[in-house]
């Protein structure tokens, strides 16, 4: 994961946090590379939200676990997240913007593919004092066929 570059005015304790949350992005990127759906439960909050394009929401992370079983059931991922942007909105609340590139593996057809998206992030310190994610969309940035 390419981190966010720190600004001239953060202090100490926002770059701590900051530090914090691109670390818990850099986890979920080496468990979402790894197909790892137990890791990628682990990093959403017990009621996260998860909102893929042209599919409802899920909600919680029993849902979120089997969203990610189907995923990794279909393709596999080889990204690469790059933080444009952290900012921490509360003691406990923050928001990321990343953008990521790569690819994915079409597992029926065994088909290699450019993968690129923009995603937000909202995330929230657990009861552990763990940033975790809240909610988190994203959006292709592929150039649609012609």
């Amino acid at each position: 994961m390419k981190p966010s570059l720190r600004s001239s005015d953060e202090d100490e304790a926002a770059t701590s946090a900051r530090q914090k949350i691109e670390n818990a992005l850099a986890q979920y990127e080496a468990a979402l590379n790894a197909s790892d759906t137990t890791a990628v439960a682990k990093m959403f909050v017990a009621d996260g939200v998860f909102m893929a394009p042209n599919n409802p929401s899920v909600i919680g992370i029993d849902a979120i676990q089997r969203a990610y079983d189907g995923i990794f059931q279909t393709i596999s991922f080889d990204t690469e997240l790059t933080v444009a942007e952290v900012v921490q909105t509360a003691s406990n609340w923050a928001f990321a913007r990343t953008n990521s590139k790569g690819f994915v593996t079409v597992k029926t057809l065994e088909q290699r593919v450019p993968d690129a998206n923009h995603e937000l992030f909202i995330l929230q310190k657990d009861a552990n004092d763990q940033w975790k994610i809240a909610r988190y969309s994203f959006a292709t940035t592929n150039p649609l066929p012609r």
